[in-house]
């Protein structure tokens, strides 16, 4: 083979390829996978979701374990949140950032008694992982779960379901929003926390490859649980108001502009330290020059990804998601305009095919999120 030649990459199975495939899975390429965009309709699955319970595999997604002395300091200069405070069994919403303060990607850290659990973006996990063994300490110990699966178990009946199957030396209903902790499901270890993202009450399950099917049987085996495919949490989690990394989210993108400024806790704002603090801070302060904002759109005609928008004649922005939101009954959209366009209210229009089609700046989340918090928080 010639050295410019292209090397052709196989494209991946997820550890419940065939699980998927017999349950009448339709089979698309996703970051690097072959993953299930549908079974009975994106629709269906979609409302199924928001009225019951579904379950998504998302094994894609990267399982790190990082641990060694000096840990939170090592993290804490790499991602702007506040490491440090974090309890055994809570979890936290942050960012790896460039050294200008863009994106790299949006992630989960998990406190855990030996360490930190940290779930990334499956279609940027390699270069997540590369950029963290090239920036933290030899210090730090990185583990890269290969061998683990995650599970997904969504919607208002989910806590129904996965009750039934689950021991632990809590019980399963004390977990609140971004708590977790290690239970048996069915003989199955497994680590469970409370979080998601699809805007609903629901769980997320880690687990061994090898147990995912036996799991995946026994929740799928209760009334209120139905496997849903990637098109429907597409859908979910705009309507959730939630950036999915690669379209909403990308290196050119900083927090405060990508309206996740949430994730800089106030030390973290007060003492910098982080990569691209410079200019993050100053957008605190100063405001950003663009803003990611919700878009909800006359007519029937959905605005993709891509599509650009109008003041006038004027272009001022682009949309980074868009479709069709099932709980909304009408188009919706996400994307980027500026600071001076960003007010809940503000008309603007997106062009479609050649056509202009009118659109009004919202506040997101589209649909309320239904997570269930703990009392007083």
């Amino acid at each position: 083979m010639r050295e410019d030649e292209d090397i052709a990459i196989e494209t991946a199975t997820l550890p419940l390829d065939a699980w998927h495939r017999a349950r009448g899975g339709r089979m698309v390429e996703f970051a690097g996978y072959w993953m299930p965009i549908q079974y009975e309709g994106i629709m269906a699955e979609h409302l199924w979701t928001r009225e019951n319970a579904g379950l998504f595999d998302v094994s894609h997604m990267g399982q790190l374990h990082l641990s060694g002395d000096g840990l939170n300091e090592a993290l804490e200069a790499v991602l702007p949140g506040d490491v440090k405070s974090l309890a055994v069994g809570r979890m936290r919403y942050s960012l790896l950032l460039a050294e200008d303060g863009g994106i790299l990607d949006d992630l989960m850290l998990s406190r855990w008694a030996d360490g930190i659990y940290m779930v990334v973006n499956g279609a940027v996990k390699w270069e997540d992982i590369g950029h963290l063994r090239e920036e933290l300490p030899d210090a730090i110990t990185i583990n890269h779960f290969e061998e683990r699966a995650l599970l997904a178990l969504q919607g208002p009946k989910a806590i129904d379901a996965l009750t039934r199957h689950t021991t632990g030396e809590r019980p399963l209903e004390t977990l609140t929003f971004m708590v977790g902790g290690a239970f048996r499901i069915g003989d199955v270890d497994a680590w469970i926390s409370r979080s998601g993202y699809t805007g609903e009450d629901g769980f997320e399950i880690s687990i061994d490859a090898g147990k995912v099917q036996q799991v995946a049987d026994l929740l799928c085996g209760e009334p209120e649980v139905k496997p849903i495919g990637l098109g429907a949490r597409d859908s979910l989690r705009l309507e959730a108001g939630l950036p999915l990394y690669g379209h909403d989210l990308d290196p050119a993108i900083d927090p405060v502009e990508g309206d996740l400024a949430f994730a800089i806790q106030k030390r973290r704002r007060e003492d910098g330290g982080f990569p691209g603090a410079p200019r993050i801070l100053g957008h605190l302060a100063d405001g950003s020059p663009r803003q990611r904002v919700g878009l909800l759109v006359d007519g029937k005609l959905p605005v993709r990804e891509g599509a650009k928008l109008f003041d006038g004649e004027d272009e001022i922005g682009v949309v980074t998601s868009g479709g069709f939101a099932p709980s909304v009954g009408a188009p919706i959209a996400m994307g980027y305009v500026p600071r001076d366009h960003a007010a809940p209210g503000t008309a603007i229009a997106a062009e479609v095919r050649g056509k202009l089609v009118r659109c009004t700046v919202t506040a997101m989340p589209f649909v309320p999120h239904n997570y269930v918090r703990k009392t007083g928080a």
